[in-house]
């Protein structure tokens, strides 16, 4: 029998086993802090969060207290305070409160204003954010205008539930759980968030012992949450008591 071969004809192989579907790499977790108390009652938070930059994407900053917003005039204490961790490369946001879609435009665009002037923010967190369909509009009008206001501003909706799944659209960033650990533990993600990376979606959990620290950590990974906050606190103003675990925790990650 003739030698194919000889004659120019290709030799015939064996088939190669199908590869195997890769692997996704899940990004490193990072934390976004809700805000701190007024940095003249809380130094010691604001001055960890500057020594903290690889493990910190953002924090927010809130002049005024209880309602949000920049406050009538600047304040040299938290001028002093966003510098410090802009400087570091931490993002600063400016809080803006919508109640829930009540809050009129032009006195969120007034404060959006007061923060780029007087604090420099790199972006801006919406507070008490609706989460229905028929209040979408009036929001991406807001994230909209904000973007065009500072062009690459860091926008956040925080809903602190899932909202309407256009919402993704219109902002960087969706706080999809904002709550009690007791709730965390048994909380289900919505279907529709598995369209979207990780790095889209927060989540801020309060009164987490220590030693439910890893687990936690576990459930915002496998619910595809790329920035959270974890605190054994009962509130976000105050720093929580393992802020260097978790900050080691989260350091290594990105590290690696």
């Amino acid at each position: 029998m003739p030698d194919l071969r000889a004659g120019g004809a290709p030799a015939l192989r064996p088939p190669r086993a199908p590869l195997a579907p890769p692997v996704p790499v899940q990004p490193p977790l990072g934390l976004g802090i809700p805000g701190y108390a007024h940095p003249l009652v809380a130094p010691l938070e604001w001055g960890e969060l500057a020594r903290a930059p690889r493990a910190v994407h953002w924090s927010v900053l809130n002049v005024a207290g209880s309602g949000g917003g920049p406050g009538s005039r600047p304040d040299p204490h938290c001028l002093q305070a966003a510098g410090a961790l802009r400087c570091a490369g931490v993002r600063v946001l400016g809080q803006l409160d919508l109640r829930w879609g009540r809050r009129p435009f032009g006195e969120l665009i007034t404060e959006a204003h007061r923060y780029l002037e007087w604090y420099k923010v790199d972006g801006f967190y919406l507070e008490r954010c609706p989460t229905e369909r028929s209040l979408l509009q009036t929001v991406r009008r807001t994230s909209t205008t904000l973007g065009a206001l500072s062009p690459g501003a860091h926008i956040v909706l925080a809903h602190g539930t899932h909202p309407y799944p256009g919402y993704a659209e219109a902002a960087d960033q969706l706080v999809t759980f904002a709550g009690s650990w007791t709730d965390y533990r048994w909380s289900q993600v919505a279907e529709w968030t598995a369209e979207h990376p990780a790095e889209r979606f927060v989540h801020q959990v309060h009164g987490v012992p220590r030693s439910h620290l890893e687990e936690a950590m576990r459930i915002a990974r496998w619910h595809g949450a790329g920035t959270v906050y974890f605190t054994d606190r009962r509130s976000w103003e105050a720093m929580p008591g393992y802020w260097d675990e978790i900050v080691s925790r989260i350091g290594r990650q990105v590290s690696e």
